[in-house]
């Protein structure tokens, strides 16, 4: 197991390196195009493996111990150790994001992204995957700055190089050089409140600080960190105000950037609270809660109001902006459920990480077939004349885009219904020492951001999925995609819109159809997620005692 997981880090480097290097001869196939895409999927598959394998090793009737663990003296002096580990909380952000990149490599072999020379795209694609298994697997607080550190390369050319511009101020190489700003000035505040702790504690192990829960540190000092290390983690949420650069980055980046984007980075920053904040500064987490609240319901609202006023009709907004902003709302209900402090609100914010994963991925991945086939994201054009239609020209893919817009408004019966209704029980009774009409005015506030979901995203599916079908005007689009590599994209101009194409193919059911299944299973057996969560989350609220 301490193998496998170390493994499950480093095996993406390694991949990397290798796919920089020329394919040998009898394993190119047609062309050194589609050799490196292939070794992308086989890299990808061969971790997602070994994380269900590590999985299926894990003792689920202990979640809340960590389990194998590597613990290697790295930098004496500091007492930094390259100290590795899983439980209930990282180990379902592990097999998030084994699956999730898999379906990205599997995507994106037979829809690769136009730009550059695809090796350097999966060389990236693998390095953004190990510093995100990194960030969850890590057990010091230095090894966590650097992984978490580590993805912000990868996306930013991500981004650059092979993302789009429509619907951007300033382009692709715009929106990338926001993206990086912001995080890694975030990053720089962070990395001042990880040294306080760890140099006035002693130590840079966070099992160790998460036992002493703070006792070890002075109030100022946890005050101080707090607000240091909450920074650097809500620009990565991102949490209202520190949002702007999301929106940019989703509407660029190209698709799978964006299903990684939305489903995986995201998660380090509300991991961190948990892990980092919650049991480690415990009384000026407390101190800070209210405000986390209150700019988690402005988020909410903010959100919604945002995706409202792109959905209206001659508004000319962007689909793939659109779920990005519903991301601040979503995550919003995330930074609501920490803010609380109790172990309903906690659990709630971590099954709603795991829920927004799988659904907002899938969006991302049902809007880029979208405009695949269009040419084009903007709703006014998917929704005009010869607009979308999809229920009568693609209704698999119309239904799968209704399917997932109910998922993410919260539809009872699906993943994203827990998460949210758990974050709000969590609000309507928070922790010793906050105010409860403080976090039941917020809980109100939520509770009618909920209702603003609902509108924008059913008026999303009334605009593209719903409309009368163009009978004239038709062209012919690409067929079924050989199975032997990508397909032919739609010519863009004025008559994609018009054109007649495939509904979903082999290769999009392939990668759709288990983030579908989960979200349903999420929905239906919440317990199974639950059930590992919730004896890790005592155990950091109670200060590391089971």
């Amino acid at each position: 197991m301490q193998f496998l997981l170390a493994l499950i880090v480093v095996g993406p480097l390694i991949g990397a390196v290798a796919a920089l290097l020329p394919a040998p001869p009898g394993l190119r196939g047609k062309s050194p195009d589609q050799a490196v895409l292939r070794h992308g999927v086989t890299v990808t598959g061969a971790i997602l493996v070994a994380v269900i394998v590590l999985t299926l090793g894990f003792d689920h009737d202990q979640p809340s111990k960590m389990q194998a663990t590597t613990d290697i003296s790295w930098i004496a002096a500091l007492d930094v150790r390259i100290h590795l580990g899983i439980d209930g909380i990282s180990l379902p952000l592990l097999v998030l994001t084994a699956l999730l990149t898999f379906l990205c490599a599997l995507y994106s072999y037979y829809q690769p992204p136009k730009g550059p020379s695809p090796k350097g795209f999966v060389a990236l694609l693998l390095v953004l995957e190990s510093g995100t298994l990194a960030t969850f697997a890590v057990l010091d607080l230095v090894l966590f700055f650097l992984a978490f550190e580590m993805v912000l390369i990868p996306m930013y050319f991500l981004i650059a190089r092979w993302g789009g511009s429509e619907g951007v101020t300033g382009g692709r190489q715009a929106a990338a050089w926001k993206f990086i700003l912001y995080t890694l000035l975030g990053s720089v505040v962070m990395l001042l409140g990880l040294l306080l702790i760890g140099l006035n504690a002693g130590t840079f192990d966070m099992v160790a600080l998460a036992t002493d829960n703070g006792r070890g540190l002075s109030t100022s000092v946890q005050l101080i960190a707090v607000l240091a290390i909450g920074i650097g983690l809500a620009v990565k949420t991102p949490m209202w105000p520190l949002h702007s650069w999301l929106p940019d980055a989703h509407t660029a980046a190209p698709t799978v950037g964006s299903v990684l984007l939305a489903g995986v980075l995201l998660k380090m920053g509300t991991y961190g609270f948990v892990r980092i904040i919650l049991p480690i500064a415990p009384d000026g987490m407390r101190t800070f809660a209210p405000y986390l609240a209150a700019f988690a319901v402005v988020g909410i609202i903010y959100g919604s109001l945002a995706c409202l006023a792109l959905a209206k009709q001659g508004a000319g907004g962007d689909l793939k902006r659109l779920i990005a902003y519903s991301s601040v709302g979503h995550m919003g209900f995330v930074l609501l459920g920490i803010a609380t402090m109790t172990p309903t609100g906690v659990n709630g914010a971590l099954f709603a990480n795991i829920a927004h994963g799988l659904i907002t991925g899938l969006l991302f991945f049902l809007v880029g077939a979208v405009k695949e086939r269009y040419g084009s994201a903007d709703l006014d054009t998917l929704a005009g004349a010869t607009g979308a239609a999809l229920y009568g020209r693609a209704p698999r893919l119309g239904g799968l885009l209704a399917f997932a817009a109910v998922a993410s408004l919260g539809l009872p019966g699906l993943a994203g219904f827990w998460g949210e209704m758990l974050a709000m029980f969590g609000a309507f009774n928070p922790a010793e020492g906050l105010s409860r009409p403080a976090f039941l005015t917020f809980m109100v506030i939520a509770g009618f951001g909920t209702l603003l979901t609902a509108a924008y995203l059913l008026i999303v599916v009334r605009r593209v999925c719903m409309g009368a079908y163009p009978q004239e005007g038709l062209q012919e689009g690409p067929q079924e995609a050989p199975p032997g590599g990508p397909t032919e994209a739609l010519p863009e101009g004025p008559t994609a819109p018009a054109a007649r194409f495939t509904d979903v193919r082999t290769y999009e059911f392939a990668a759709w159809t288990p983030l579908v299944a989960l979200t349903v299973i999420a929905g239906l057996w919440p317990a199974v997620l639950l059930g590992l969560t919730d004896p890790v989350v005592q155990k950091l609220l109670a200060g590391g005692k089971s």
